[in-house]
């Protein structure tokens, strides 16, 4: 009777296998480069078109992040939260991350007929407007931008948004009375593919918040994620109307 042999794994396997291994073993950590294409394909003596295959797919299972012109980083962990107002730097530093933002723009401005429409505003509604990458361990997981009332928060300009968040400010001044979120998933334009250094053809995870305080529309956002590198949840309990009633069987 003749024993029967596993095939061996195929070229690409091997090489994903090699890099996992340095990754859980904490030889590299979140952030790191990993080795080149070029760097893998020496050392493990096989194609640079098998080595490629290897990259892209833990690069869709969310193990490394593929950087333009730069190369691929061992990926932050994706990690879900529930839909709940939450301080993204918070997040981070809970995770035992190092947060750290970038302002893109920030002034006043008129919406827009089409921006207008996204966010249920009047045209021409004067707002302050800002754009804020928001990166952990230098690789960026949230585009954050955000209209505010000026009534709401007279001051949003004036402040260092590097060393305080918009949500932690608009928390202190203008305190929340309702919520409604709106999750989408999206392809990014070219500008956001470049502020959030994601590969082409990966989608974006986008949160629509609206923010009411005082009786009125405090503020609105659209905070856009790297599918690799996040993901939401929540959980939650029925009304107790809803719930399934037990009742106790005697013997």
């Amino acid at each position: 009777m003749t024993s029967r042999r596993r095939p061996p794994a195929p070229l690409y396997e091997v090489v994903k296998r090699y890099v996992l291994d340095r990754i859980d073993s904490g030889r590299l950590q979140t952030g790191e480069r990993i080795p080149s294409e070029h760097e893998l394909t020496r050392r493990l003596k096989v194609s640079r078109m098998t080595v490629n295959r290897a990259i892209r797919e833990l690069s869709s299972e969310g193990r490394v992040v593929r950087v333009a012109g730069v190369g691929s980083f061992v990926a932050t962990p994706a990690h879900a939260h529930p839909l709940e107002l939450r301080n993204v730097a918070d997040d981070i530093r809970a995770r035992g991350g190092r947060h750290a933002s970038r302002v893109v723009e920030l002034g006043r401005v008129r919406l827009d007929p089409e921006t207008a429409r996204m966010f249920d505003l009047p045209p021409g509604r004067p707002m302050f407007h800002s754009v804020i990458v928001h990166a952990e361990n230098d690789l960026p997981v949230q585009l954050e931008e955000r209209y505010v009332d000026p009534h709401a928060a007279p001051d949003y300009l004036a402040l260092d948004f590097t060393e305080i968040t918009a949500s932690e400010y608009l928390a202190r001044v203008a305190p929340i009375q309702e919520v409604e979120h709106v999750v989408q998933a999206v392809m990014p334009t070219a500008r956001v593919r470049r502020l959030l250094k994601m590969p082409a053809g990966e989608p974006c995870l986008t949160l629509l918040r609206w923010v009411w305080a005082g009786g009125a529309l405090a503020s609105t956002a659209r905070l856009q994620h790297p599918g690799s590198r996040y993901r939401l949840g929540g959980r939650f309990e029925p009304p107790a109307a809803s719930r399934p009633r037990l009742r106790a069987v005697g013997r």
